[in-house]
């Protein structure tokens, strides 16, 4: 491939990523407006595949389904996306997740009666 070559395929993908941001800003500023991040991590004009990764107050957030669906029911509707997946990390992650015995600070999560994971019943072991 000569470097002209290279040099168009950047452009396209920059081109592609710059549009996708750009319509990011444009139609989803709920994701800003609460507290969430977004951020597009590949936009491939050759496949076709977008990568956009969601963070911040979307991390955890109760409808980061819908904004994962409405994100990618648009995108899929562009003639040059073949695919478009949305990640949103699940705010147990930072922690360790569920299968962490402790909490970070080293105190047993149901402790204080807040449960486990996901769960408003602290359990039969609770005061």
């Amino acid at each position: 491939m000569s470097n002209a070559d290279a040099d168009t395929d950047t452009e396209t993908e920059a081109s592609l990523r710059e549009r996708v941001e750009a319509w990011l800003t444009r139609e989803m500023p709920i994701i800003q407006m609460h507290g969430g991040t977004s951020a597009v991590r590949e936009a491939d004009p050759e496949t076709g595949e977008v990568i956009i990764e969601l963070g911040g107050g979307c991390k955890g957030c109760s409808v980061s389904d819908v904004t994962t669906g409405n994100i990618k029911a648009e995108l899929i509707q562009w003639p040059d996306i073949d695919e478009v997946t949305v990640r949103v990390p699940d705010a147990r992650e930072s922690l360790g997740g569920p299968d962490q015995a402790e909490s970070i600070m080293g105190i047993d999560r149901t402790e204080g009666g807040r449960g486990d994971w996901g769960s408003s019943n602290p359990g039969k072991d609770h005061l």
